[in-house]
């Protein structure tokens, strides 16, 4: 399911996440699209993103998404994102912690007219 809009690359990821499945997940990353995991660590690529994925997903996590808004580049091909929500999930001693998040994202409009994540940062906290 692509993206027609710059909103929608969050809003179908966090759909898709919810019902585990890695490669249609996958599908709203461009192939060399940068994730960061936390402060200072940046992964890049399909290969790289599905393992984070796959963690994320095996976490067992369920989110709450509030809205997300957009903000296009002139000539409509690059959007900056912002998601606002939050993420529960069993903490270390097994009851339920909750996460608040402001993610950031990078979008890229492909050449069909669908959008693709190009830089996600699901805590919109990756600079160090």
């Amino acid at each position: 399911m692509p993206a027609r809009r710059p909103e929608e690359c969050d809003l179908l990821l966090f759909e898709i996440i919810d019902t585990g499945d890695l490669d249609a997940a996958l599908e709203l990353y461009e192939p060399d699209a940068v994730f960061v995991v936390s402060p200072g660590h940046v992964v890049t690529g399909h290969a790289a993103i599905r393992e984070v994925l796959q963690g994320m997903i095996a976490a067992g996590a369920t989110g709450r998404l509030e809205g997300v808004t957009a903000v296009r580049s002139a000539d409509g091909a690059v959007a900056f994102t912002r998601a606002k929500g939050s993420s529960t999930g069993p903490g270390p001693d097994g009851k339920p912690v909750t996460t608040h998040f402001h993610s950031i994202e990078v979008v890229r409009k492909q050449p069909d007219g669908t959008w693709r994540i190009a830089i996600d940062d699901p805590s919109g906290n990756g600079l160090p």
